[in-house]
């Protein structure tokens, strides 16, 4: 079966509409879905940065919030700016990690996004991360331990390495073999790339 890797943060804004359509999409192109949570604060260190470009682009960050006003409307998806951007998401994307190839990825993911860009909730808080496990009838204090641990903490450090060893700059990014596609405007591209004969 033809599988495509969606990369993704928790802090990244055009990720959030990628995660709510991204797992319909596959099923509908006959194509395997791999969760890949990652951290791009150090992708963006590479690239000289020290914050989100659409903190240090200000004129690109409007666009970008209203561009992202007009997605979100257009897919009937709520949306209210955080009360800090971008949110730390390390602890959310620990907790990711652990779970990327269990049936609950797939809704902590969207669980995660609609907390930071619905309901204005701190994904950094392991009070909003606790819940959103236990709505799920997922042990939270199992799913934590596990994420914090010192392995897994390596693991994420590893993954956000691969992430700038396959070239990745952005996200959502999405990988179909070594090809890569980045932008929620790609992921169709990308499903057509990974299914191809």
């Amino acid at each position: 079966m033809p599988a495509l890797e969606f990369w993704y943060d928790f802090a990244s804004t055009y990720s959030y509409p990628a995660a709510m359509r991204i797992e319909g999409a596959a099923q509908q192109s006959g194509v395997a879905l791999r969760w890949r949570p990652f951290l791009l604060g150090p992708i963006f260190k590479a690239q000289g940065w020290n914050d989100s470009p659409f903190n240090l682009y200000p004129a690109k960050g409007r666009y970008m919030w209203r561009d992202l006003e007009r997605l979100c409307a257009k897919a009937q998806l709520p949306l209210t700016r955080p009360a800090r951007f971008p949110q730390n998401s390390l602890k959310a994307a620990r907790l990711a990690l652990t779970g990327e190839d269990l049936p609950w990825i797939a809704p902590f993911t969207r669980a995660v996004y609609t907390a930071n860009f619905a309901s204005q909730k701190n994904i950094a808080e392991d009070e909003t991360l606790s819940g959103i496990l236990t709505a799920l009838n997922v042990d939270a204090a199992g799913a934590m331990e596990r994420a914090n641990a010192p392995a897994n903490k390596q693991r994420l450090k590893d993954r956000t390495d691969e992430a700038l060893r396959r070239g990745l700059f952005g996200a959502p990014s999405f990988l179909a073999g070594d090809e890569l596609f980045w932008g929620n405007d790609r992921l169709e591209e990308a499903l057509a790339w990974a299914s191809r004969p």
